[in-house]
């Protein structure tokens, strides 16, 4: 594997930022070697200053996708964490349930949004559209939709599409859960087409203005901001806090925190698990 050297982390540094948002320091240089490398045997580049500098010079922006796409692609899998899906399954969701219905005026439908903001391939948000089956099996009486968003191409393209691999299928997901929501394709599985016409993909860079997207119920942002500069953190979550219904929930990661960070948010516990709500003005 080819090493970074210092100076070429400084420069990867400045434009995974300027691309992203994303904050990587000296720390970071063996995931980038990791993330990178196989770019860097596709083109033969022998540095990473020729990959930076093909970037940089490239007018149709292909490189810059693939190293977004290789650097921003985490790990991920069905019910990721569970503790978040629980609560979401056992308190958010009905709790929001009740509100909405108080809301509606008699024959309405309940209109319900939800957003994940790094939806990465997928998996987050079709974990969350097994969970409204599971409470909701007749949803002719709601509205319910789903977004999903992700800075990288591939992710997105992946996650519209809702085929995954035996490998990622059985991360995560029961038996019974595989035979209800997913239907053979090849050697993979599909997601079923009810499931997958609940959710919406898009293209989005956290980093730029939310504009057009709309107001949301409940806000996934999870295990994204930790890549993030403090101060981006807070621009972030100000952000995600103009794009929520006054009496809505965020979900972030088991190991983030909101304290000191966005004031507009107060912490509520759930057995386990944390959420955040606006603080009423």
């Amino acid at each position: 594997m080819i090493k970074i050297t210092p100076n070429e982390i400084k420069v990867f540094s400045k434009y995974m930022y300027d691309i992203s948002g994303i904050f990587l320091d000296e720390k970071k240089a063996y995931l980038l070697e990791t993330r990178l490398k196989m770019i860097m045997d596709a083109e033969g580049f022998t540095s990473y200053q020729e990959l930076y500098q093909r970037a940089r010079s490239e007018k149709s922006g292909q490189m810059e996708r693939k190293i977004i796409d290789a650097v921003t692609t985490n790990e991920t899998l069905f019910f990721r964490d569970k503790s978040p899906f629980e609560m979401f399954k056992f308190k958010v969701m009905p709790d929001l349930i009740d509100k909405r219905a108080a809301q509606t005026p008699g024959g309405m439908p309940i209109n319900i949004r939800i957003w994940s903001a790094a939806c990465s391939t997928g998996q987050e948000i079709y974990s969350l559209a097994i969970i409204l089956k599971e409470l909701i099996p007749d949803q002719k009486k709601y509205r319910i939709k789903l977004l999903g968003t992700d800075i990288s191409d591939d992710a997105v393209a992946k996650a519209s599409y809702g085929k995954y691999n035996r490998f990622e299928i059985e991360r995560g997901l029961e038996k019974d859960q595989l035979q209800r929501y997913f239907v053979p394709n090849g050697n993979a599985w599909k997601i079923r087409d009810d499931i997958r016409a609940m959710a919406l993909f898009q293209k989005r860079n956290l980093m730029e203005p939310l504009t057009g997207i709309g107001q949301f119920d409940i806000v996934f942002c999870r295990n994204v901001a930790i890549y993030f500069s403090v101060e981006d953190r807070k621009k972030l979550f100000e952000k995600i806090a103009g794009v929520m219904a006054p009496d809505g929930y965020l979900i972030i990661g088991s190991t983030e925190s909101l304290t000191g960070i966005c004031p507009q948010f107060e912490p509520q516990r759930h057995l386990r698990s944390v959420f955040y709500t606006l603080k009423n003005k």
